[in-house]
């Protein structure tokens, strides 16, 4: 995963609509579009776009005409459409469809206090999980080894980059050193995809603080 597509939103948007992002990631932009209007236009357009494209290709004759229709009509259909409306008040459609849980029901894990979370299996070469903080909790500082994908569906955090609330991702790889504390009022619910290990940073007592309070 850990390339130029999935550096940018603009990269992750393009992919998207291409169809092109390992299922995790393509879970992850369809739910950031279901939580966000923000990005509606680009990908609008960058579907018009596809679509003159296909357009101006030259038709070419179909093998085995039958086989081929009958597959098409057998196909899940698929859809960029993002009018779903969610099955809770805080996970969207895509994501509980994908994980198979509601955040009431999803079966945390506690990994030190006041931070939950849900590993599921690897797929498509991505580690997938859930993520809880607790209501101003601070994460230990660390960097990645590959891109880790954040997508928050209900508080929110603020590191050194900017505050992340409902429906944005956070983008971070290697040249992100962060310490990321969830706002007070509620905790910070989140979706994570990453294709590399986490790697604590900064000082040793500031590192054991972290890891001890919550």
């Amino acid at each position: 995963m850990r390339n130029e597509n999935f550096s940018s939103m603009d990269s992750l948007l393009s992919g998207y609509v291409a169809g092109t992002l390992p299922v995790p990631v393509q879970v992850l932009m369809e739910s950031h579009l279901e939580l966000s209007k923000d990005n509606h236009g680009f990908v609008a357009g960058l579907e018009a776009a596809a679509g003159e494209q296909l357009s101006d290709l030259a038709p070419t004759a179909l093998r085995d005409r039958d086989s081929a229709l009958e597959a098409i009509f057998a196909a899940e259909p698929m859809t960029h459409s993002v009018q779903h409306k969610s099955r809770c008040d805080v996970m969207p459609s895509a994501m509980y469809d994908f994980i198979g849980f509601n955040v009431d029901t999803i079966p945390w894990k506690t990994k030190m206090p006041g931070f939950r979370e849900y590993d599921l299996p690897d797929v498509d070469g991505c580690h997938v999980s859930m993520f809880w903080i607790k209501p101003g909790r601070t994460v230990p500082a660390h960097t990645h080894e590959g891109v880790e994908l954040s997508l928050i569906i209900d508080g929110a955090f603020h590191d050194t980059r900017g505050r992340f609330g409902r429906g944005d991702i956070s983008i971070a790889d290697d040249s992100v050193d962060h310490r990321p504390t969830a706002e007070a009022d509620r905790p910070c619910i989140g979706f994570a995809v990453c294709d590399g290990a986490l790697r604590l940073t900064g000082p040793l007592h500031q590192r054991l603080g972290d890891i001890i309070s919550g």
